[in-house]
């Protein structure tokens, strides 16, 4: 019974050791908690547990959402509904890693097998692989999904710089790897045996990951720039829609136009969401204008990054929303009285997936907000030709901390890619990051503010760009028949 009681407690400990580095960062933690999930995952349930503990601290946020009564939620409903989306998050993340407790389970099924240092390496080659590609194919669907992967920045940098040949699941495998060598060495201690051996062996594989890393990540040559401005309107969603705001609009966009086209900027960039449907007084741009906004097709609206040209009166290039927040944005067919989900504009449709603009200035891979969670599609655009990314988003109620998460997720963006990425949003996180991932500009969060900035451009392809998950599918599928030789 006391072991039960210590299982579930490191348990809580190892997935809210996770949690804090996802939520708060500091990947030390992550790899402490990792360490504390391989013991625990013997029992499905305490893998649930893990799991859960991991995405309730680190989404801990969403409990933001409230009041979402300004949407038309009922009052009384809204932190009732606010908890019950905070608990199903937790609850999601619980199954998926007591699925994966659940494999190891079975995979190991016979642990006299694994009583030489070699084999134990391969089982653990293969769950942290599994538990790598999951996070890849997750990465695509309709959630915000922060897996671990991206945890490693902003603090280790050259490590992550790995993503570069096996993006962001890679990332996450490594981390797992790492996790499960921390778990060996304290074994091994308490044993006594091996312990030499694996500190010396687990060494040799962080310097040599973080030296390839470093090495991916050093780059002598010089691109072509251009200079853009970022506004970062500072206009809180549950503002946004008062009379006095939708009076003020216009004055404000034209203002920072005027800013932006004296600092002699090519274009100026507007986060998710700026511009109204009705936009009849807001139009002669002095410069080129990307924003985001909202646009009728068919009937149907849909959330956009919208290209205006001088002396147009409407948007000449589209980049419509493809991933829409489920309940937030997009809903099932429901009766008509809640047709219009927590969104303040109303149900909206998803657009085309592909993630590429070219437009008359530098070609780009455009995501607005989370599905800048998406590598894969950001990976797609720039084998098309994309030259840089932008991302446009829409973080408020949100807390710092979120902004933290969606800056992580930016900066292993620009190391898949190898390109500058722009992020601008309505109170932050606004910023520059150079295709190293190094954070060139970032905005005081939650003020007004037009900022010049020097974009550079690049058409450089990476592997992981070039071939996508193709390394981590054929490393899974080595040590796979490595595994069933061993268990046969």
């Amino acid at each position: 019974m006391n072991n039960t009681y210590s299982i579930f407690f490191k348990a809580l400990v190892g997935g809210g050791l996770s949690g804090i580095s996802l939520g708060e960062g500091n990947f030390i933690f992550m790899l402490l908690g990792i360490g504390l999930l391989w013991p625990v995952s013997r029992n499905p349930w305490a893998g649930f547990c893990w799991g859960a503990m991991a995405i309730l601290w680190s989404h801990k946020w969403l409990l933001a959402l409230h009041p979402i009564s300004w949407v038309g939620i009922n009052s009384n409903l809204s932190l009732p509904i606010t908890i019950f989306i905070w608990l199903f998050c937790g609850a999601f993340g619980g199954c998926l890693v007591s699925i994966w407790s659940a494999l190891r389970s079975f995979l190991i099924s016979e642990p006299h097998k694994l009583s030489r240092l070699e084999n134990k390496i391969i089982y653990a080659i293969l769950l942290s692989t599994i538990w790598g590609l999951a996070e890849e194919i997750l990465s695509r669907g309709p959630l915000f999904w922060v897996g671990i992967g991206s945890s490693l920045l902003p603090e280790d940098r050259y490590l992550a710089g790995l993503a570069r040949w096996i993006g962001s699941g890679g990332l996450a495998s490594i981390q797992l790897l790492i996790g499960w060598w921390i778990w060996q060495i304290s074994v091994a201690f308490e044993t006594r045996k091996k312990l030499k051996k694996l500190i010396a062996l687990g060494l040799t594989f962080l310097s040599i990951t973080h030296l390839i890393g470093f090495i991916l990540l050093v780059d002598f040559q010089s691109y072509k720039g251009v200079k853009v401005a970022m506004w970062q309107t500072n206009i809180p969603i549950r503002q946004k829609f008062s009379q006095e705001e939708i009076k003020a609009l216009p004055l404000k966009v034209n203002r920072a136009l005027n800013k932006a086209s004296e600092l002699k900027a090519s274009f100026l960039i507007a986060p998710e969401g700026t511009l109204p449907l009705q936009r009849s007084k807001i139009r002669d741009f002095p410069i080129k204008f990307i924003s985001g906004g909202f646009r009728k097709i068919n009937g149907s609206q849909r959330s956009s990054l919208l290209v205006f040209h001088p002396g147009e009166e409407t948007f000449s290039e589209v980049l419509d929303k493809s991933r829409l927040v489920p309940l937030g944005e997009w809903f099932p067919s429901l009766p008509d009285f809640l047709k219009n989900g927590l969104s303040a504009v109303g149900g909206l449709e998803s657009g085309n997936p592909s993630r590429f603009l070219d437009w008359e200035g530098p070609s780009f891979a455009g995501v607005i907000c989370y599905e800048l969670s998406n590598g894969k599609a950001i990976a797609k655009a720039v084998n098309l030709g994309a030259q840089w990314i932008l991302v446009i988003a829409n973080l408020d109620p949100y807390p710092i901390a979120l902004q933290r998460q969606f800056m992580s997720i930016a900066q292993l963006r620009s190391i898949e890619t190898s390109k500058n990425l722009i992020s601008v949003s309505n109170t932050g996180p606004t910023a520059l990051i150079r295709n190293n991932g190094q954070i060139d500009t970032l905005l005081s969060p939650n003020k007004e503010l037009v900022k010049l900035v020097d974009l550079e451009l690049n058409s450089r392809k990476t592997v992981y760009t070039s071939i996508s998950d193709f390394p981590m599918v054929f490393l899974t599928l080595i040590s796979l028949i490595s595994v069933l030789r061993l268990r046969n």
